[in-house]
């Protein structure tokens, strides 16, 4: 009888724990398929694994991730998760040295199937190609209160200290699609300036963390 293939080991790197913590547990029941062995968030990997998924929410997009320091000279392929999934980000993505990008409009199955994919070698790219037609994936901070996935990133962004133009070269969105999330986002936490912007993000859990989980080992880092 054959021996059954072991699972894909797994880390997942975000700078925030809510959001690595819920791709983890979405992962969770293709556990025989996909094992996650590392969490991190603004760490580089430190386990031996197959695959890494960077998760791109409040962080710089794929095409300017610190590949090498991020997979400290490992063997591992990296997949660039993300609703930004433009082809020009995509390809300068790939040429960064990310060996495959994923839209988060993808459900969990399918995330799966295309990690399993990538240990075996493939370059895989998205289907959807605008930002309006990628769906919300996991968990992220603000969600409890109503805020999309899109808000919530600038508002992580806008209590990481970035202006306007900043979110938009960060994210890459158009001005004036930034306004429209601040008002919208605005309007949901009931504030009207910036300052009270940072002070809400501060207090609900937009500053990015830094911590990683390991074999469930908890190590917490300054």
């Amino acid at each position: 009888m054959a021996e059954h293939p072991r699972p894909v080991r797994l880390a997942i790197v975000n700078d925030y724990e809510l959001v690595v913590a819920g791709v983890a547990a979405l992962l969770e029941p293709f556990r025989e398929r996909v094992e996650v062995v590392e969490l991190d968030s603004r760490t580089p990997v430190v386990s031996d694994v197959d695959v890494v998924l960077y998760d791109s929410f409040g962080q710089v997009q794929g095409d300017r991730i610190d590949v090498d320091g991020l997979l400290q000279d490992t063997d591992a392929r990296l997949v660039v998760f993300s609703w930004n999934v433009q082809p020009e980000i995509v390809q300068r993505s790939l040429d960064n040295g990310a060996t495959a990008y994923a839209s988060k409009g993808i459900s969990a199955e399918e995330l799966v199937s295309l990690i399993e994919r990538v240990h075996r070698g493939e370059t895989v790219t998205p289907v959807v190609t605008t930002p309006e037609e990628s769906g919300e994936f996991g968990r992220w901070p603000g969600e409890e209160l109503g805020l999309s996935q899109r808000e919530a990133e600038v508002l992580a962004l806008i209590t990481q200290g970035l202006s306007n133009d900043e979110i938009a070269k960060h994210a890459y969105l158009g001005i004036n699609t930034v306004k429209t999330y601040i008002r919208t986002l605005y309007r949901k936490i009931e504030v009207t300036r910036r300052a009270q912007a940072v002070a809400f993000g501060i207090e609900h859990g937009f500053r990015p963390d830094r911590v990683r989980h390991v074999d469930g080992r908890t190590q917490r880092q300054r």
